[in-house]
């Protein structure tokens, strides 16, 4: 038996311009482009690890939180695909919104604190222009990463020279977003189209599994997300595993780092028992562990985003791939 059950009207909803909104984070925070030493020696291993995997056309990935965008690495990020050092990046819903914001309005982030008190919480009306950007690349069968750096690129947003998704856009990188629904403000709005989400979110799922192809000799990065970027990684693995193995072909020996705030053991090569709550720190058990054990090696460094990846920035500038240790 069907049931009916009610559904919230979101015709209700009023929206304020952006220009109403206190922003949390402006371009001050963006970082300039300059060497920061001294380097952590696991990045400077890893360093060498994506020379060398360029050199061998091998993929080279870096999947993050949204927090990485808010910590002001834009630049570092842009500089590396420039180069040709990134196959692809990957990044939540969150991170679009702050992409698309900082290219637009070269601010964004507000208090939730404060504006989940007023009912005022993510619901900006420019911010909502994602979702019709969302929607239209279903129609087209576009990935959601490639459409929004391609409006904000195409229409020469005023702070595009710091937009990731633009750079991608520009230059043929993929940059995949895989949204959770709910998870992020513009979710919220009346125009939004949960269909057309899961339609180009899963395009980018299938856009970033393809990469995964090349991975075998290549590194997988994950700056700041603990929940998103092991369980993509984990599925999209799974399945180029799967016809690799068919073909007589392995993908086990590649170099995973894990850049995040969270204290893990000094030493790490090891899974967590499920009494200790640390085991339910996905990247630690599935990118550090289980995703490396039959071949590949793993590094985990703590600190915060605006110092491991000028850092790791630094490091591949300066690296030579005919000298990393090997795995």
């Amino acid at each position: 038996m069907a049931h009916t059950f009610p559904q919230f009207d979101r015709s209700r909803l009023v929206l304020h311009p952006l220009a109403a909104r206190e922003h949390g984070l402006a371009m001050s925070i963006i970082l300039p482009l300059q060497p920061l030493v001294p380097v952590r020696p696991e990045l400077e291993t890893v360093a060498a690890r994506i020379a060398a995997a360029k050199a061998k056309k091998a993929a080279v990935v870096l999947i993050m939180g949204a927090h990485v965008l808010r910590s002001g690495v834009q630049r570092y990020l842009i500089d590396l695909m420039e180069q040709g050092y990134l196959s692809v990046i990957a990044m939540s819903g969150a991170g679009v919104i702050h992409d698309f914001e900082f290219a637009l309005i070269g601010a964004t982030t507000e208090s939730v604190a404060r504006y989940i008190q007023k009912g005022q919480f993510g619901l900006w009306q420019e911010t909502g222009r994602i979702n019709d950007i969302v929607a239209a690349a279903a129609r087209d069968r576009l990935g959601l990463g490639e459409a929004v750096g391609r409006v904000i690129e195409e229409e020469r947003f005023s702070h595009r020279d710091i937009s990731v998704l633009a750079a991608g856009y520009r230059l043929g990188i993929p940059i995949t977003v895989h949204v959770g629904i709910g998870y992020d403000i513009v979710h919220e709005h009346p125009n939004c189209d949960g269909a057309a989400y899961g339609a180009t979110s899963y395009t980018d799922f299938l856009r970033f599994t393809k990469v995964l192809e090349t991975l075998q000799e290549g590194v997988v990065m994950n700056f700041g997300s603990a929940v998103m970027a092991p369980e993509v990684f984990l599925k999209g693995l799974a399945m180029v595993r799967n016809v690799a193995q068919q073909n007589g072909g392995q993908i086990s020996k590649f170099t995973t780092l894990v850049c995040d705030l969270k204290k893990l053991p000094e030493k790490y090569h090891y899974e967590a028992s499920r009494e200790d709550p640390s085991y339910y720190f996905r990247p630690w058990k599935t990118m550090l562990i289980r995703a490396v054990a039959d071949g590949g090696e793993s590094f985990y460094v703590q600190g915060p985003h605006a110092a491991t990846i000028p850092q790791l920035w630094t490091a591949i500038k300066s690296a030579n791939p005919g000298k990393e240790r090997p795995i």
